[in-house]
């Protein structure tokens, strides 16, 4: 939807992810997508390079968040939740809906 303004799909995709989960890592980005890691990886030091997201080490992990400073901030999440709105119905469910923990076994559903 927006890959005209960002420059590519998985920059708008790493974006929309973080937006809906407050923070993520290449790897859950990766999966989430079913995407190439080198590409979310690249996709995500650019934005940090920019301002737009920071970077903080828990473990080995590198976990990326919205740049609280970024000057565009509230306007670049608003178009982002607007973009979201023509997407997929299962796409904008999953990304509406985050899953956060897993299920407890046994739970009915």
């Amino acid at each position: 939807m927006l890959e005209t303004i960002f420059g590519s799909v998985c920059r708008e995709q790493v974006l929309q992810y973080i937006l809906a989960n407050d923070n993520g890592y290449a790897t859950q980005i990766k999966n989430f997508y079913a995407i190439r890691l080198d590409s979310v990886q690249k996709q995500l030091e650019r934005l940090e390079l920019g301002g737009v997201l920071v970077a903080q080490n828990l473990g080995k992990t590198v976990v990326y968040s919205f740049n609280p400073r970024y000057a565009f901030l509230e306007e670049l999440k608003v178009l982002l939740l607007k973009a979201r709105e023509f997407y997929k119905p299962e796409l904008k469910e999953l990304l509406e809906n985050p899953r956060k923990r897993p299920r407890r076994q046994g739970k009915p559903l």
